[in-house]
């Protein structure tokens, strides 16, 4: 078995990394292996230099900076393991840093444009009562569309506010709501999920006309057709409640460790994005209405 299948078999094996993870590191180790091999160099001949070379390359073939970022933690894990194995001697990504890159600033809403969007089924029929409860909890705790989909039954509890969340890395958590999204779900859990599941049974808090869990990608279609429907003509997805949320919570005075809590994020830098997003709108108003801006001066 070659190097790189058994780093792959490694990492699914003991790593327990995900299909998506492994292939894209088998992509980056199959373009890197190729680099080697057009340059006639062998693993345990490869220093840092070869790996610098390696990512100029990447970088006149325009391949962005998170990309190479992912690149470079994959060959760090290869090497690693390589040395591990005996089958180098040293690791030259040891020096190495990752290179940085550039996060866009998450789209989100108004706290208006959400009230239009959570409004916005129109007649209360079954569906449009399920709908609406998935909307409202959406924005309510913040997960992620592919929690909210396949959100268990049991995982609600009316009775405390709170739902069980299942994410990234199988990590559990726990997150509030308030009394608008707990009013939807009951209405939803009495009026309108037995005569959608019409007799079946589903251990999933929503569900379909078919008695099935709900796609992502229908339930993106929804959140657009809400959105349209209420008169929003700019493209609206599930990610975009989920930024409001976070936004929402830290401009009115949340705490970024309780926000990170509460969107499962494994890293607080990752939360810490949404920090920028309220200054900048916190500019945008310094600008538009201080009376000593350069703009105002006359």
């Amino acid at each position: 078995m070659h190097c790189q299948d058994l780093f792959l078999h490694y990492l699914a094996a003991e790593k327990r990394l995900s299909d998506n993870t492994i292939r894209s590191y088998q992509a980056d180790l199959t373009s890197f292996l190729a680099f080697l091999a057009i340059a006639d160099v062998s693993l345990p001949q490869t220093g840092t230099t070869h790996i610098r070379d390696f990512f100029s390359a990447s970088k006149k073939k325009g391949l962005a900076n998170r990309s190479n970022a992912r690149r470079l933690s994959c060959l760090r894990s290869f090497f690693r393991f390589l040395r591990a194995e005996k089958i180098i001697d040293r690791d030259p990504t040891a020096i190495l840093e990752i290179p940085r890159s550039s996060r866009p600033l998450p789209a989100d809403l108004s706290v208006a444009d959400v009230d239009v969007i959570l409004n916005g089924q129109g007649e209360m029929t079954p569906l449009a009562v399920r709908n609406t409860a998935m909307l409202h909890l959406l924005y309510a705790t913040g997960v992620r569309v592919s929690e909210l989909v396949t959100l268990p039954f049991m995982a609600v509890n009316l009775n405390a506010g709170f739902v069980r969340v299942l994410g990234k890395g199988t990590k559990e958590r726990l997150i509030p709501f308030g009394d608008q999204a707990k009013d939807k779900l009951i209405l939803y859990l009495q009026s309108s999920r037995e005569m959608l599941l019409g007799g079946k049974r589903s251990n999933t808090l929503f569900v379909t006309s078919r008695g099935k869990a709900m796609s992502r990608l229908r339930f993106w279609q929804i959140l657009q057709e809400t959105a349209y429907k209420s008169g929003i003509e700019k493209k609206i997805s599930p990610h975009m409640l989920r930024h409001s949320f976070a936004t929402h919570l830290l401009s009115h005075g949340a705490d970024l460790r309780s926000v990170q809590l509460m969107l499962g994020h494994a890293d607080i830098a990752t939360t810490q994005i949404y920090t920028h997003v309220d200054s900048r709108r916190l500019k945008a108003i310094y600008e538009k209405f201080h009376p000593r801006t350069s703009k105002k001066e006359k």
